[in-house]
């Protein structure tokens, strides 16, 4: 049976298919990030030195955002070519095989230095996989929303990182608590990488129902198709390619400092137990999630650049309080550190998506919306933890908040430079 090329997806069908596929891979992603922070440093780096192991395991954690750009690349090349629909779907496999790999693998005790190794494979291949997901299910999205709600729209599959956060949070909790620290590095640790297949299945499923994007279909009849989208992108717009990097960099810095650096901190730092370092950042997440519609809904009226820049003023402002409230071990204080830093993330992340999307056009939009927001994953999160932890440790946590507040200021001056041109939906 044909499909009937001027067939529209349905609102339900739009706004789950992206929220679905982006939940899925945020949430394999981030299982990755809490088992490099509770788990991998004692089973893939042994080392006398913990500071050392957590450093080793981190390092992996980044090798993700290194891949970013290439899956980017790719899946944005032929997203542009022949479709978001297709490019979805693969991004998806990519990544949900690459996770589920990973709780298969043995340990370092098991084979020796080919554990870590092939874990630093099986991490390319997540990041690869994520850096096709996020543009395709951002542009399934606006590409099918009304002109005076590209941010509401956008903001679904935003939702996905809050959401595939706390299920990946409350996963390991429910772990820990229902297990003996034994039990859970033995086996427990990888029951959600393994599980997470289950999701990949209906994600699947989910996407093959979903039909091509107006936007995409329009574009292809008016032949406006380039051979490719890369060189497009460098030759006509390197402005949108190098400032829309700089400004989503603070997106990732302040969410990777939040989660990552946060737990591993406090866990190590503070003396403030796993379990309770876990429950303070699922709790903080509900505030990444109540703020990103609530940024959508302002941003549709006031303009997404302004509601960015708002945002990202906010956050600089919020670097100069880190000291104040990681200085000492009092759950109280880090509990509102977290809660209020995640809310700002949900201010700057909502219409991220969109703001970025509406700087290229149709075209080259999959490829430009992409590489911009993956590209800014490697300057703004890749080595974010590493470098936090080493600040802290060498110097003390309030050159942590510095080092966001620069970053806040150079996407700032991102924001007013960048070409303030919109291209057609």
């Amino acid at each position: 049976m044909k499909t009937n090329p001027d067939q529209k997806n349905s609102l339900k069908h739009v706004l789950f298919g992206s929220l679905i596929g982006t939940t899925i891979e945020f949430f394999d992603f981030y299982i990755y990030a809490n088992a490099a922070v509770l788990v991998f440093p004692q089973l893939f780096f042994p080392s006398a030195d913990s500071t050392m192991a957590t450093l080793e395991s981190l390092a992996t954690f980044s090798i993700a955002f290194l891949s970013r750009p290439l899956g980017s690349a790719f899946f944005g090349h032929y997203g542009d070519k022949i479709g978001r629909k297709f490019t979805l779907v693969a991004a998806l496999l990519t990544m949900g095989i690459s996770t589920v790999a990973i709780g298969f693998l043995p340990s370092y005790a098991s084979i020796g230095v080919a554990a870590p190794l092939l874990l630093m494979l099986c991490r390319f291949g997540q990041g690869v996989g994520l850096g096709g997901e996020w543009g395709g299910a951002v542009l399934l999205a606006i590409e099918n929303a009304p002109p005076n709600k590209r941010a509401w729209y956008g903001m679904f599959p935003q939702l996905g990182a809050p959401i595939g956060l706390l299920l990946s949070g409350g996963t390991f909790l429910l772990l820990t608590d229902s297990m003996s620290n034994e039990d859970f590095m033995n086996y427990g640790w990888r029951i959600p990488f393994i599980a997470s297949s289950l999701l990949v299945v209906v994600g699947f499923y989910i996407r093959t129902k979903i039909t091509e994007t107006p936007s995409f279909e329009n574009s292809k009849k008016e032949q406006e198709e380039v051979k490719v989208p890369f060189i497009t992108l460098v030759k006509s717009y390197k402005n949108q390619l190098i400032f829309g990097t700089f400004a989503a960099i603070t997106t990732f810095l302040v969410f990777y400092l939040m989660t990552v650096f946060t737990l591993s901190w406090a866990t190590s730092d503070l003396g403030i137990v796993k379990r309770d370092g876990l429950l303070i950042q699922l709790f903080s997440v509900l505030f990444f999630a109540l703020f990103i519609p609530v940024s959508a809904v302002v941003a549709d009226k006031i303009g997404r650049r302004k509601m960015l820049i708002l945002a990202t003023a906010a956050i600089a402002i919020f670097g100069f309080f880190f000291s104040y409230f990681l200085s000492t071990g009092n759950i109280a204080l880090v509990t509102t550190f977290a809660c209020i830093g995640m809310a700002l993330m949900g201010f700057t992340y909502g219409p991220l998506g969109t703001f970025l999307s509406e700087l290229f056009p149709t075209n080259v939009r999959y490829s430009g919306a992409s590489l911009t927001f993956n590209m800014a994953g490697i300057l703004g999160a890749a080595f974010a933890p590493m470098i936090a932890i080493w600040l802290a440790s060498t110097y003390s946590v309030s050159y942590v908040g510095l080092y966001l507040t620069a970053a806040a200021l150079i996407s700032l001056f991102s924001f007013f430079v960048i070409s303030k041109e919109e291209h057609k939906f």
